[in-house]
């Protein structure tokens, strides 16, 4: 008998002291519990498993085209991570399997299963250094997970303007504390190209900075890393936070992602964030921009009928919801995008509206969505599209 309350008070010692749960700045998913977890004998090494998988039917109605009906796995992707030695040396890998993640196969190209794969140096609670491939210190809702998200998508300004991932190093501060202002600073040096490519060396590289704010204190659970407050902050909690990037010698219309241009071009980024929850109450905002001092239109020099553009203009999105006691939440959300001077002939000016509702079940990690949007395009000679889509979402995951 004293050898088995002997055992079990070391299982649980050993639980609470190597705690699965690997939280990082660079890498802000949203998890409900901690996955499956494997640690060694000798807590040399630490492994832990996650999935999660967005499943979606989806009703089309767009001007000037058939009604369509679409059906389609979203997302589907498998998340690794731990330690190998000592906590302080961490791993993360995020691979994506559905085919809207890899996108299509081109002749040349890279397939794009890896998202995250990247290493981690924490030497104190205050400072993560990493390097590889990963998301960048950006615009919020392209920082969170899509995981986290209140609506089926993220914007149509995030679509245009986000600098999404990158391969690099990164230098995280952390400064977050529960019931007094807090800050953080973040910063990246990555190579401006993208995820997964190879053979395009050149010598243009991404400068990214970015300070984050809380004035009333960090948010409970790390809600600034998920949309909503499923969390019912018993405080009001407020996040600002202001991110540059310049994107010298950049190879794609957007910088890290998009079509390849037929000359480099140097952009910069301009991405400002508020984040507001209360008591089952949220609210955000953001700006994001891209500009270029050169013409933004490239011209392919073998054919000067073909040519491509650096995506530039600016956008705004407002997004407000409330989560009843019972865990509904509606949703309504309206953003501006306005395209760049050199690029008005090429491409409308658009208004997104959309309304939704969410059961959490098991908060993020389990929920049913529900979402109608609507688009309006406007052109340069004056004409007009309205669009609009029905949509249903599971997401579930561990």
């Amino acid at each position: 008998m004293l050898t088995v309350a002997s055992l079990k008070a070391q299982v649980t010692i050993e639980q609470t002291k190597h705690d699965n749960d690997v939280k990082l700045s660079a890498l802000p998913y949203y998890s409900f519990g901690k996955g499956i977890g494997i640690t060694s004998p000798d807590s040399l090494f630490q492994f832990n498993i996650r999935f999660r998988m967005q499943n979606r039917a989806t009703y089309i109605k767009n001007d000037g085209e058939k009604d369509a009906y679409d059906g389609q796995i979203r997302r589907l992707r498998l998340r690794f991570d731990g330690y190998v030695g000592n906590p302080k040396f961490l791993y993360a890998v995020q691979l994506s399997f559905a085919p809207g993640d890899v996108g299509e196969i081109k002749e040349g190209e890279n397939i794009n299963i890896i998202r995250d794969a990247v290493v981690f140096y924490r030497p104190t609670k205050h400072w993560n250094i990493s390097f590889g491939q990963t998301k960048l210190p950006g615009n919020r809702q392209r920082v969170n997970s899509s995981g986290g998200l209140q609506l089926t998508d993220r914007t149509i300004n995030n679509a245009r303007f986000t600098i999404d991932r990158d391969f690099g190093f990164q230098f995280h501060n952390m400064n977050e504390f529960k019931d007094k202002f807090s800050y953080n600073f973040k910063g990246a040096v990555s190579t401006g190209e993208g995820r997964n490519v190879t053979g395009k060396s050149d010598d243009g590289v991404a400068l990214t900075g970015k300070i984050e704010l809380f004035p009333f204190g960090a948010f409970a659970k790390d809600g600034t890393y998920f949309e909503g407050d499923v969390i019912r902050e018993k405080k009001p909690k407020l996040m600002v936070s202001g991110a540059f990037q310049q994107n010298n010698n950049a190879r794609r219309v957007q910088g890290q992602l998009g079509n390849d241009l037929f000359e480099q071009r140097t952009m910069k980024s301009v991405m400002l964030d508020a984040m507001f929850k209360y008591r089952g109450f949220a609210a955000m905002s953001s700006f994001m921009s891209r500009t270029t001092p050169e013409n933004a239109i490239t011209i392919n020099p073998e054919d000067l009928t073909e040519s491509n553009y650096v995506f530039v203009g600016n956008g705004f999105d407002y997004q407000v919801s409330y989560n009843t006691k019972s865990n509904y939440e509606f949703i309504s959300r309206y953003s501006v995008q306005n395209v760049g001077e050199d690029i008005q002939m090429k491409t409308p000016n658009t208004r997104q509206l959309s309304f939704g509702v969410t059961k959490y079940i098991w908060e993020h990690a389990f929920k049913l969505q529900t979402e109608i949007n609507f688009d309006k395009l406007k052109y340069y000679d004056g004409s007009t599209k309205n669009n609009w889509y029905l949509r249903f979402q599971v997401e579930i995951g561990i």
